[in-house]
């Protein structure tokens, strides 16, 4: 599970994350990275999964498959980086594997974009 100093949830944060950030995007999962280097604090990350996705309960069962996975990979972030991370309909009915795969994938370009800048 994702630590709770990990999550965005401040709207706010998630505009700056998607308009400053970079991006990167796989066959489910769109990825919009900051490395936010004047924050000090733990790196955070937000998601956002549309009715496009499903109804209630399928986005809430993919936004916890997001989360899961993600939970593996914030360790390697960087302090004060953001990251929202954006279901596309794909993902409703993806194998948790080829889900982490393709975020893992996404968010490693995200970040070789942001370093690029």
């Amino acid at each position: 599970m994702l630590p709770a100093r990990h999550r965005m949830r401040a709207a706010s944060e998630f505009g700056a994350t998607i308009r400053a950030g970079s991006r990167s995007s796989s066959r489910r999962v769109v990825v919009h990275y900051t490395s936010g280097s004047t924050r000090a604090d733990a790196a955070r990350v937000g998601f956002v999964v549309s009715k496009a996705v499903g109804g209630a309960v399928e986005r809430n069962y993919v936004k916890r498959r997001l989360r899961a996975a993600m939970s593996e990979m914030v360790r390697e972030l960087p302090d004060g980086s953001c990251v929202v991370v954006r279901a596309l309909p794909a993902a409703q009915g993806a194998a948790f594997v080829s889900l982490r795969d393709d975020l893992s994938d996404a968010l490693a370009r995200a970040k070789r974009r942001e370093a690029g800048r």
